[in-house]
């Protein structure tokens, strides 16, 4: 091979490199954007809580709803990261939706934003599957951490919210459980299987699935992760 084939080969390479690497430094910033569908009645809000969003790096609204039904459809369409949903829209119930939208992209992330600062709505939320509760009056200050852990995998409450919900009738129910059952919980919180109980606490597994039964009957949840909800959000588990 002569010079000029060596330096042209030599010179090909490299763009292919560069070419794939150009690929994959922008596949790569794709794949970092947190996409998020934003839904709520009010068309100032809307503005106001996309402006907040845009302004925030590594974030950007895909679609912007009015309803449930919208949402649902934007949200099959676009499959995002994080939907951010107004409780109180007209029309069907955007709890009612939660479902519709988790079966539309099982990957979506749900951040319910809401005026309902009952300790009631946040704890039906919770049970209902979304990732993150807050109120629209601290919405410019705790929305964007929300909407990341959300993205993460990880549930917000917001914190003077969480306390009452951990201070009312429902941090009563806690109080049902007997010693032994609260063991039992705290373990499986920790990601605990049922076996790994048992050999903790040196009783049966048929006792640790007895104990888990009560409990879930007791606090009227259905799952693994709405127990560990209740877990952290009681304080029964360190995060």
């Amino acid at each position: 091979m002569s010079s000029l084939e060596e330096s042209t080969g030599a010179g090909a390479g490299a763009g292919n490199v560069a070419t794939v690497h150009a690929e994959a430094t922008s596949e790569a910033k794709e794949t970092s954007e947190t996409t998020i569908v934003l839904a709520d009645d009010h068309t100032v809000m809307r503005s106001a809580l996309r402006m907040l969003l845009d302004a925030e790096p590594g974030f950007e609204v895909v679609a912007e709803a009015g309803d449930a039904e919208t949402a649902i459809r934007y949200v099959r369409g676009h499959k995002p990261a994080v939907l951010i949903l107004d409780l109180n829209m007209p029309g069907r119930s955007s709890l009612e939706a939660v479902p519709d939208i988790q079966e539309a992209s099982p990957g979506t992330e749900i951040v319910v934003l809401t005026m309902q600062n009952e300790p009631a709505f946040a704890r039906r939320a919770l049970q209902a599957g979304v990732r993150g509760y807050v109120l629209k009056e601290a919405a410019d200050a705790e929305l964007v951490q929300a909407v990341r852990s959300a993205a993460a995998g990880d549930t917000y409450l917001q914190p003077a919210l969480g306390a009452r919900l951990a201070a009312g009738a429902d941090a009563r129910q806690a109080d049902e459980l007997s010693d032994r059952e609260r063991d039992v919980l705290r373990l499986i919180a920790l990601g605990h299987t049922n076996a790994e109980v048992a050999e903790q606490l040196y009783i049966s597994i048929r006792t640790v699935e007895s104990h888990r039964a009560h409990i879930q009957q007791k606090l009227r949840l259905s799952s693994r992760a709405e127990l560990v909800r209740y877990a952290l959000e009681r304080g029964l588990v360190e995060t």
